[in-house]
């Protein structure tokens, strides 16, 4: 896995990814503890608010950065939108107001959802065999676990000396180092041969995604990896202070709980996806979050809430929430053509966060209004909803490869070069010429 490092430009990329993560791990930690100082037992209310908030700006924000992506070049872009994070999170140490928190908040994910799928695309241009790739997203995913495990054990070690509004300074840290590594490298900026309007370029991601099975069931999937993340994080600072009466440090344990079962997962991913194929995998994560989230509601019903019980949980959901999305970028990768894969990978961006804007909210209104088990037990039955969507939507073993046909195109096209008459097999790709996906028999 480490073998692709050796490549320059993805080395820099993959270093910027840590150290933006590690900076914004520690302002997710902060911002907890920051939620739990302004509205005490209502902490809840406020994350989920301000989740909220991050959704709402990622679900509106990310089509149009992908349309102006296509466009733009890549690099200026991305070192632009780290510096705008960057100034935020310095802004963040200074507010007194619950209301400043939600306005720095969407100004810092807005710059956010910009910047993280034109940096997903970015990687499949750098990286063009699939088999790197793959590995890349394990490692991106590691990065992010990794994330999940130092952020709260460094977030832990300076909490014991400063207050947490110090962990801001790091998340500020962490942004202005991501845009020197970006601007140190070279970058594929890939440009579309038709030239296209605004809405085309905006709508266009959304517009291969949904017509794609295999995307239509990693939709599902979001949801029920939206569903088990939206417990997580929001409810766990009020399940580990409130309930538990525990400190800051155990909070900070209780996320490397989740992020170690990431990283279980991340580190396993790639061996067993040279055999087995993305669903199945896939289809696996999600039902073990279920299982988890179901788990502890029985548990907590029946013998209460304890820390090693939650702790053990939590690192369940991790696993399962990697394994659903370690593969999603190579679903997205062959489901879309270079000049596209920002569009796609902005899509992907908006739509799995629309799940998080439901969740987000529901888990910490469930949690506040109705307590611990009823918060579990619905959202595992949303998550649920999200898998049998999937199976519905994305059949088992559907080949790449599809027979199909070009009425309309005249029989010297190009595209039907060395066919027989105007209909061929090829693997089949959403673009101009294949508007629709075909029905097989």
């Amino acid at each position: 896995m480490l073998a692709i490092l050796a490549d320059r430009t993805y080395r820099h990329l993959f270093l910027a990814q840590v150290v933006a993560l590690l900076g914004t791990g520690l302002a997710t930690m902060a911002l907890g503890l920051l939620a739990y100082d302004l509205a005490g037992d209502r902490a809840a209310l406020v994350l989920g608010t301000v989740f909220t908030i991050k959704m709402v700006a990622y679900v509106g924000i990310a089509p149009v950065a992908g349309a102006f992506a296509e466009r733009l070049p890549r690099r200026a872009m991305l070192v632009g939108l780290d510096l705008i994070r960057a100034s935020v999170a310095l802004a963040l140490p200074f507010v007194s107001e619950i209301w400043q928190v939600y306005v720095l908040i969407f100004l810092l994910q807005a710059a956010s959802a910009g910047f993280t799928p034109t940096f997903q695309a970015t990687i499949p241009d750098v990286l063009p065999d699939e088999a790197q790739y793959t590995r890349a997203l394990s490692l991106s995913r590691l990065a992010y676990d990794l994330e999940n495990i130092v952020s709260p054990v460094l977030a832990a070690l300076l909490l014991a000396v400063v207050s947490y509004n110090t962990l801001f300074l790091g998340t500020f840290a962490g942004f202005l180092a991501s845009a020197l590594l970006v601007l140190s490298v070279v970058l594929p900026s890939p440009k579309g041969a038709k030239k296209r309007g605004i809405y085309d370029r905006t709508t266009r991601g959304l517009r291969i995604y949904l017509a794609t099975p295999r995307l239509r069931g990693l939709l599902g999937l979001n949801l029920a990896v939206s569903s088990a993340g939206a417990m997580v994080l929001v409810n766990s600072v009020v399940l580990v202070r409130g309930q538990l009466g525990l400190d800051d440090t155990a909070l900070a344990w209780t996320m490397f709980a989740f992020g170690a079962g990431s990283m279980i997962a991340a580190l396993t991913l790639p061996r067993l996806l040279d055999r087995v194929p993305d669903r199945p995998v896939m289809i696996a994560g999600a039902g073990l979050m279920v299982a988890a989230l179901l788990g502890i509601a029985t548990a907590v019903s029946m013998v209460g809430l304890s820390w090693p019980l939650l702790l053990g949980i939590w690192l369940l959901i991790g696993l399962g929430n990697s394994m659903v999305l370690t593969p999603s970028g190579r679903l997205l990768r062959r489901s879309a053509h270079a000049p596209d894969r920002p569009a796609i990978f902005a899509a992907q961006f908006a739509l799995s966060h629309a799940g998080w804007l439901l969740t987000y909210p529901l888990a910490g209104w469930l949690m506040t209004a109705f307590g611990t088990v009823p918060a579990f037990v619905v959202l595992a039955a949303l998550a649920s909803i999200g898998i049998v969507a999937a199976l519905w939507v994305w059949p088992a073993g559907a080949p790449e490869a599809l027979a199909h046909s070009h009425a309309d195109l005249p029989e010297d096209h190009p595209h039907l070069d060395g066919s027989s008459g105007h209909s061929h097999r090829h693997v089949f790709i959403i673009d101009d010429l294949h508007p629709v996906w075909p029905e097989q028999k």
